[in-house]
């Protein structure tokens, strides 16, 4: 298979693919909640469900620039996994992730809602605890398989998890915070008697909600990837190590969810860059000076 024909069957594999992986994600998270708490809980399909219903309702807008911001989100998301599952650059994935919550953070700030406008603040001062985690994952990969290029990192003979493992526990942590988890929930709360009622999704109905809940399971799934990313090597029994690691990340986030409460911004930010530095840049000092 060519490079080219490489490229294009990933695109159309992960833009058919990940909405209906990502979907199912999130069914399945409601069901292990419910089952946690002692409830029976939705069907697996309901996400589908909501999402075709909030597709056939009457579009409604405060600002229609709302609309415009969160198709630059989902435009952002999509790329991002392009990106990353055709064997391209990992630093420009996070950079592109970078720009899908700028335009996510714009559309919040967009209307004149309180709880939304509250929400992007919220948001903002998440991506500034998880932003420079994310970077020191696409330096270690670099440091620990000399390129930045996915098609070369998993080539590597040895997994890069056992190079990375302070890498691969910081990114977990802030995983929390993408898949929107507490104690980290504190830009949209899913419950409707939270103080942000819905954070930034306070003003979204219709289509435009639907979008933003698409773009977040091709998020989830680019994520998860990413935790993939971490067990794959040329050894064709890395597939299930990988696929193992990925099931135990979204199964213990999903617990952890399930047994805390949400922390105060503050605490977040102290928590997440402590995490960043110490198993962040100690996992990179290691690289860099007794690889």
């Amino acid at each position: 298979m060519s490079d080219l024909t490489f490229r294009l069957t990933a695109t159309v594999l992960y833009l058919v693919l990940a909405p209906f992986l990502g979907g199912l994600l999130a069914g399945l998270d409601r069901i292990l909640s419910a089952r946690m708490q002692r409830r029976v809980g939705p069907p697996l399909l309901q996400p589908f469900y909501d999402v075709l219903k909030l597709w056939d309702k009457q579009p409604i807008a405060v600002n229609k620039a709302v609309s415009f911001y969160i198709g630059g989100f989902l435009l952002f998301v999509l790329l991002t996994g392009v990106f990353f599952f055709t064997g391209g650059d990992i630093l420009l994935a996070v950079f592109t992730l970078t720009m899908a919550s700028v335009c996510l953070i714009i559309a919040g700030y967009a209307t004149a809602s309180p709880y939304s406008q509250e929400g992007a603040q919220r948001e903002l001062v998440q991506s500034m605890a998880y932003e420079p985690m994310l970077l020191i994952v696409a330096l270690g990969f670099y440091l620990s398989a000399g390129s930045f290029f996915i098609r070369d990192i998993v080539q590597m003979p040895y997994m890069n998890f056992l190079r990375m493992p302070g890498i691969f526990l910081g990114f977990c942590y802030i995983l929390l915070i993408k898949f929107r988890k507490s104690p980290f929930d504190i830009s949209m709360a899913p419950e409707v008697h939270q103080e942000l009622i819905g954070g930034v999704k306070t003003e979204l109905s219709g289509r435009t909600l639907a979008v933003m809940e698409i773009a977040h399971w091709y998020e989830n799934v680019f994520l998860l990837g990413m935790v993939f990313l971490f067990f794959l090597s040329s050894a064709a029994w890395s597939l299930a190590v990988g696929f193992a690691a990925c099931v135990a990340v979204y199964f213990f986030s999903i617990l952890i969810d399930n047994s805390c409460s949400r922390m105060k911004w503050e605490s977040m930010l102290a928590s997440t860059w402590m995490v960043t530095l110490l198993a962040g840049f100690l996992n990179v000092a290691y690289l860099i000076y007794f690889k």
